[in-house]
């Protein structure tokens, strides 16, 4: 038999799978187990700042120019246009009269203010192995994704704030611009990426906390989320703490962290295995291939509805697999973004 770590998706199980638990397999849902990975590669974690600098300064050759921008309110004047620049705000006509590029300035332009919300609950562990040293999983995807978007950011002296998160708040700053400020959240990445720090039965309160987030930044602040989204409130609840952000004009960004192969195909060998929850420390035994179709069917159902309320909701939802390159993610992600806006 083989033994899997997992975590149980809290997402309304009780009723969306009810199908399994009626066929007496003793349990919830399944979430799950090992794929190595080797990231030897990233796993001197003094160097987290120095691969986001090398990351991002790649990202912005092919880019040509930053797809994050502030908000403008007001018309105020004119200021000399700069190359590289978004066309957009240029006064053409002014143009036409001067043979000079001005861009129109207004009240209230600001730089982007964002802030980074990781969850850190042991769900995102996953895949887990006791004692590995080169392991890629949800957590440490998320990590260097965020750490590139912390050097992306300030490089255009924008404003950035951390949020680490589980059943509670662990660590929240607000955005700043100092270089001691980057510092402190480098490190707390940093520490993410140290098995030493992992902890197991970390439960996740997704909903809460994002309420918490909506209220505590500055209106019109750019909300980026790492979380594979497995909560233990109800779906519904869950949603509405997602509008929470849009209410307050935030712009809301998802990445959904997850392990496409195993999570979602639910892609385990024909043979009984053990799988042990990450959150709770609960034993399911089964063979995956006896409950494969109505899991994949339950979970494919509730990501689907995901992407729909983020759709409604006007939240740019990044679908996240550990399996690709965190930087080709990313870069999709940003190239998308730069097309759009």
């Amino acid at each position: 038999m083989v033994a899997v770590f997992f975590s149980i998706a809290q997402f309304r199980i009780h009723t969306r799978f009810e199908t399994i638990e009626n066929a007496n397999f003793g349990f919830q849902t399944v979430f799950f187990v090992k794929n190595l990975l080797d990231i030897q590669e990233f796993q001197q974690f003094d160097n987290l700042d120095l691969i986001a600098h090398e990351v991002v300064e790649g990202f912005i050759t092919g880019l040509h120019r930053s797809p994050f921008h502030g908000f403008s309110v007001e018309f105020a004047e004119h200021r000399l246009y700069n190359q590289g620049e978004s066309t957009k705000q240029i006064d053409w006509k002014l143009f036409a009269r001067t043979d000079k590029l001005f861009v129109k300035q207004y009240e209230e332009e600001t730089n982007l203010r964002c802030q980074l919300v990781i969850d850190t609950s042991s769900s995102m562990l996953f895949p887990y192995s006791k004692g590995s040293q080169h392991l890629f999983n949800k957590l440490s995807f998320s990590v260097y994704t965020a750490a590139a978007l912390i050097y992306l950011l300030r490089k255009q002296r924008d404003a950035v704030g951390l949020t680490l998160y589980s059943d509670e708040i662990e660590f929240h700053s607000q955005p700043r611009l100092s270089p001691v400020h980057a510092e402190l959240m480098m490190g707390k990445l940093s520490e993410l990426l140290q098995p030493e720090n992992h902890r197991l039965r970390k439960n996740t309160n997704t909903t809460a906390i994002l309420h918490q987030v909506a209220e505590s930044i500055h209106k019109r602040s750019l909300v980026v989320i790492f979380s594979d989204m497995l909560d233990n409130e109800k779906t519904d609840d869950l949603f509405s703490a997602l509008q929470h952000l849009r209410y307050n004009k935030h712009e809301v960004l998802l990445f959904h962290v997850t392990d496409h192969k195993k999570e979602r195909e639910f892609h385990f060998n024909n043979r009984p295995h053990k799988f042990i929850d990450l959150e709770t420390g609960q034993i399911v035994k089964l063979n995956p291939w006896e409950i494969k179709t109505t899991y994949t069917q339950s979970v494919n159902e509730y990501f689907n509805e995901l992407k729909v309320k983020c759709g409604q909701y006007k939240i740019d939802l990044a679908e996240a697999d550990i399996n690709e390159d965190f930087k080709q993610v990313l870069f999709t992600y940003l190239v998308k973004r730069k097309k759009l806006y």
